[in-house]
């Protein structure tokens, strides 16, 4: 990553509940209070997903708090968001939701050189027994390095 970038937020269930196949990184469409919002950490993710239509990809269910101090300016929290991507990226990830158990998750939100960011991905639902698979890994990989520290 660049040296100017600033994580907003980070859809840590993603990582458990979907196997991650295409990652890309796109622009945010904000409205100007949404923006300072972002800013100060006021967003979820827990529960946003993306979706392809006529607009191109729009992000759906993004919670970004009312800014504090906005008035009778602010947006809507939960109104959708279109994401900033080339033609042929919208395609890759129309044909890729259009296959059987593909979905497009929102993983981060962060701000790259002063520009509102999100980073996608094309991903597939994981199984539970995939999950339990990643877990007794992961416990593994701890019990080894905890071995190898001593």
């Amino acid at each position: 990553m660049a040296e100017n970038v600033k994580i907003v937020v980070t859809n840590r269930r993603a990582r458990h509940e979907y196997e991650l196949l295409d990652k890309v990184e796109a622009g945010i469409e904000l409205q100007g209070t949404e923006v300072k919002s972002l800013r100060a950490g006021k967003v979820n993710l827990a529960e946003a997903f993306c979706a392809v239509d006529s607009d191109g990809l729009q992000l759906y269910n993004c919670h970004i708090a009312p800014y504090q101090h906005g008035g009778h300016a602010n947006h809507n929290p939960t109104r959708s968001r279109r994401l900033l991507l080339h033609k042929n990226e919208i395609e890759k990830f129309k044909k890729g939701t259009e296959q059987k158990g593909l979905t497009i998750v929102p993983l981060r939100i962060y701000f790259r050189d002063g520009w509102a960011k999100v980073e996608i991905a094309l991903a597939r639902g994981k199984k539970l027994h995939d999950k339990r698979r990643d877990i007794a890994e992961r416990e593994t990989k701890r019990r080894l390095d905890r071995l190898t520290d001593l």
